[in-house]
């Protein structure tokens, strides 16, 4: 059944398509499908704690904002090449996930929720203190990067960024559908769905869910990154409680525990806020919770149907 669902299906290959080649189809909005491709890379991370594992958390934004400075930092102080600077910043935020697992494995979702809430702000806190090295309330500027892979320039169009953060978003997609079709995704939903009966049938739940928590960090920082790498500029914004309310609510609106949910909900969100924010600039957010209370009345599924054709689960 796992080897059937980790299959990848026509209409996922359509897509995989369809997403390299909006650069090139829409070259005016290169900037705006970078911001997409690193804001579902983002949602993607929450989803792996949030859909499949049953960790609420309102503070991924700390993972978000540390791998954004760890990147920036990385490429003004000592190697502009994005991809390494890609790996110190996904190595970086793992450890740092790491050190914050042990705040998950007890209490409840409140406590959690206030937990990860608290690590976010402790974090935003210290970069505006710290503005020797990370610009505090200014901002971490002059943040040049190198060609990727000694070749590929960053354009002022933002074709090269909506490249690059489109396959980097793509590769990390395709390892986590991977992970989740596997026994050890299986695991993890086993826990979230009850973890009183995963302890009893021998799942080692702690370590799961440390893992599973790591790897969602990593993730997050490397979304983060990309938008460091891709915009030039940390700033103390990535790690404000807006954005992890932010990507929680594309979680909402595309469906969580189903990988293409915080796709979905990343495309709709960003086009929401960039189109209607230049109409009703002061009340753009109107319409983002007039379509949540729409999805609760009419129902997700009737909704984004046609985007989950041949889902055949509760899964992606």
């Amino acid at each position: 059944m796992l080897l059937a669902k980790s299959r990848w299906r026509g209409w996922e290959l359509l897509f995989i398509v369809a997403a390299l080649a909006s650069p090139a189809l829409l070259p005016s909005h290169a900037m705006m499908i970078n911001e997409i491709a690193i804001t579902a890379l983002f949602a993607l991370s929450l989803d792996l704690i949030l859909g499949y594992t049953g960790i609420v958390s309102l503070g991924h934004a700390a993972f978000f904002g540390f791998g954004a400075y760890s990147a920036a930092l990385f490429a003004k102080h000592l190697v502009p090449d994005p991809l390494i600077g890609l790996c110190v910043a996904a190595v970086l935020t793992a450890a740092l996930g790491l050190l914050c697992s042990v705040t998950i494995l007890r209490g409840s979702d409140l406590t959690r929720l206030m937990v990860t809430l608290g690590a976010a702000l402790i974090l935003l806190e210290l970069a505006n203190k710290l503005d020797d090295l990370t610009g505090g309330a200014d901002g971490l500027q002059g943040v040049l990067m190198g060609p990727v892979l000694g070749r590929f320039d960053f354009d002022l169009e933002g074709k090269v960024a909506a490249w690059y953060s489109l396959v980097i978003a793509l590769v990390f997609f395709a390892l986590a559908r991977r992970l989740v079709h596997s026994p050890f995704g299986a695991t993890l939903m086993a826990i979230r769905d009850n973890r009183l009966r995963a302890m009893a049938i021998g799942i080692p739940v702690s370590q799961r869910l440390v893992v599973i928590y790591t790897l969602a960090a990593g993730v997050a920082g490397v979304a983060g990154g990309l938008l460091a790498q891709t915009t030039g500029f940390a700033s103390l914004d990535v790690f404000a409680f807006e954005r992890s309310a932010d990507v929680m609510l594309m979680l909402v609106i595309g469906g969580v525990g189903w990988l293409y949910g915080g796709v979905a909900g990343a495309v709709v969100f960003k086009i929401i806020q960039d189109q209607l924010s230049a109409v009703t600039p002061q009340y753009w957010m109107f319409w983002i919770g007039l379509l949540l209370v729409i999805l609760v009345l009419v129902g997700r599924d009737r909704l984004l149907r046609p985007l989950r054709w041949g889902r055949g689960g509760t899964s992606s």
